[in-house]
């Protein structure tokens, strides 16, 4: 007899909804998150939508205050930075734990997921490609046996793909899917240097992904970017014309 899967409950899933949007990058850093509008859509009550709330507040993915209304959060560069130090140092440790327990079962769990992320490459689905790549280092921390470990690489995991919301720079998925395989493979090999080795590069590469350098503002006047393309009749200029042409075909 198959065995039955409970679903999530309405609170669960109103959690799970919101989380899912957020790391989609679905909901931008930023947005307002009224409780009646969510209960609306999500289709529960209020203090459902509380609950689910209060808990992405406590993961770093809401921000709110007693008088405001919640938003998707906005961490800045410098807790940024804290959160992928923070993570680098756990997951080398769920590489030593997970290499002590590893069975032939971890490997196809694992493998799968993969194909998974595979999948969603292939039908060029981003946001959801984004998502599978963090659930992959998840599925790994529950490996190590710690559920107190689990709980906050999932945490930073979730707060990591907020960061690349804001900050970072898109990259082709195959990368990450890549280098997810090679970590497979190194722990099939019982190769705990190469793992501990490929989980920091995996890491540092979605860092540098993530917080670009800052790009220096250019011109920020208004009045100083439109005088190059109207001329003191008011008429467009040339200049304004052939540099709007060139902006259209780059």
């Amino acid at each position: 007899m198959p065995i039955q899967i409970p679903e999530p409950s309405k609170s669960e899933a109103a959690y799970l909804a919101l989380k899912h949007a957020v790391i989609e990058q679905a909901l931008s850093p930023g947005t307002k998150l009224p409780e009646d509008v969510l209960a609306t859509h999500l289709k529960v009550s209020r203090t459902l939508v509380r609950e689910a709330l209060a808990r992405l507040m406590s993961e770093g993915l809401v921000a709110s205050s007693r008088k405001r209304t919640a938003t998707v959060a906005q961490p800045s560069r410098a807790e940024a930075q804290s959160v992928f130090e923070a993570r680098a140092c756990l997951e080398q440790e769920v590489v030593r734990r997970v290499m002590t327990r590893w069975t032939p079962a971890m490997g196809a769990e694992l493998t799968g997921h993969v194909r998974t992320e595979e999948e969603a490459a292939r039908i060029q689905a981003p946001p959801v490609c984004a998502r599978l790549a963090g659930e992959f280092h998840i599925r790994l921390a529950a490996m190590s046996g710690n559920p107190v470990i689990e709980r906050y690489v999932s945490e930073l995991v979730s707060r990591c793909s907020l960061i690349l919301a804001i900050y970072g720079n898109p990259h082709h998925s195959q990368c990450g899917i890549d280098e997810h395989k090679a970590l497979i493979d190194a722990f099939r090999r019982q190769d705990e240097k190469a793992a501990l080795r490929l989980m920091a590069s995996h890491l540092d590469n979605v860092q540098e992904r993530a917080l670009m350098p800052e790009r220096k503002p250019v011109d920020e006047d208004l009045g100083g970017i439109l005088s190059r393309y109207v001329s003191p009749e008011g008429a467009t200029t040339s200049t304004g014309r052939a540099r709007k042409g060139a902006r259209s075909r780059a």
